[in-house]
C-alpha cells in the first residue's frame, strides 16, 4: 500500500476516534452519569418525605461544616468561635470531631470532641489531653448528625418546599429551598443556631435522597453568619472510641 493511502488511512482512523471519545465525554456530561438507579420523582413534598425516611435510617455518616462571617462561640464565656468542623457519626449515638476554633480574637488552634452515649470529651487547647466536657462548654459533636431526633424531625418540619432544579456537585443532585423552623435548627446544629427560623438550599442524592450538601445564612445581634454543611460516606465502618484510654 501507498505511504500515502497508509497516512489517509490512518489520519481516518483518528479522526473516528476522537470524535467517539468527544461522543462519550458529551453523553458524560448530558444524562450519562450512572446514579445507580432511577431518579425519584421532583415533586418537593414527596421528595422531602422520602428524604426524611433516608436520613432517618443512616448508620453511619462523615460530615464537615464551615462557618464564615459573624463569629459562633462554642463556649458560654464567648472566648472561642468555631470556623469549621470536620467529624464522624454512628449510630445509636457516637461521634467524634475535630474543631477549627479562634480562640479569644486571634490564636488558631484546633479542639478535638468525642461523644459515646452519654459521655462527651474535648481536647485541652493548651495540653490537647482529652478532659470531660467542660461545664462552659455546650456543644456534643454526637448531635451534629443525630439521624431519629435532629435530620429526620428537620427534613419533616420544613415549610415552603421548592424545587430548585438539577445541578452538578460533585455528580447530579436535586437542589431543593425550603425554611426550617428555629427548634429543628437547634436541634440538628447541636445548639450554634438557636433562635430564629433559617431559609436552607439543600442538595439531595437523585436517587437516595439521602442530603449531601446544606447551605445558609444566619444572622445575630444584626450580624451575618454564613454556613456549609457537607455529608458523604454514608454506610461507612467507624470506630470511635474512648478518648482517655
Amino acid at each position: 500500500m501507498r505511504p500515502a493511502l497508509v497516512h489517509r488511512r490512518l489520519l481516518a482512523i483518528a479522526l473516528a476516534c476522537a470524535t467517539a471519545l468527544a461522543f462519550a465525554v458529551a453523553l458524560a456530561g448530558c444524562g450519562g452519569e450512572d446514579l445507580g438507579g432511577p431518579k425519584l420523582a421532583t415533586e418537593p413534598v414527596g421528595l422531602l418525605a422520602r428524604s426524611a425516611d433516608a436520613m432517618g435510617d443512616v448508620t453511619s455518616v462523615r460530615f464537615t461544616l464551615t462557618r464564615t462571617g459573624a463569629p459562633v462561640y462554642v463556649d458560654a464565656a464567648q472566648s472561642t468561635a468555631l470556623d469549621a468542623l470536620e467529624g464522624r457519626f454512628a449510630e445509636p449515638n457516637s461521634a467524634d470531631a475535630l474543631l477549627d476554633v479562634t480562640v479569644t480574637g486571634d490564636l488558631r488552634t484546633k479542639i478535638g470532641a468525642v461523644a459515646i452515649g452519654e459521655e462527651v470529651w474535648m481536647s485541652n487547647p493548651v495540653t490537647g489531653e482529652f478532659e470531660t466536657l467542660p461545664a462552659n462548654y455546650d456543644i456534643d459533636p454526637s448531635l451534629f448528625f443525630d439521624p431519629e431526633d435532629g435530620w429526620q424531625p428537620l427534613l419533616e418540619s420544613l415549610t415552603d418546599p421548592a424545587f430548585v432544579g438539577e445541578e452538578d456537585r460533585d455528580g447530579t443532585k436535586y437542589r431543593l429551598r425550603a425554611t426550617a423552623p428555629a427548634a429543628s435548627m437547634q436541634a440538628v446544629t447541636a445548639g450554634l443556631v438557636r433562635g430564629q427560623d433559617v431559609e436552607l438550599d439543600l442538595w439531595l442524592h437523585p436517587v437516595t435522597a439521602l442530603v449531601t450538601d446544606v447551605e445558609f445564612s444566619t444572622s445575630f445581634d444584626g450580624a451575618d453568619t454564613f454556613w456549609v454543611l457537607g455529608l458523604a460516606d454514608y454506610g461507612e465502618t467507624f470506630t470511635i472510641s474512648d478518648p482517655t484510654t
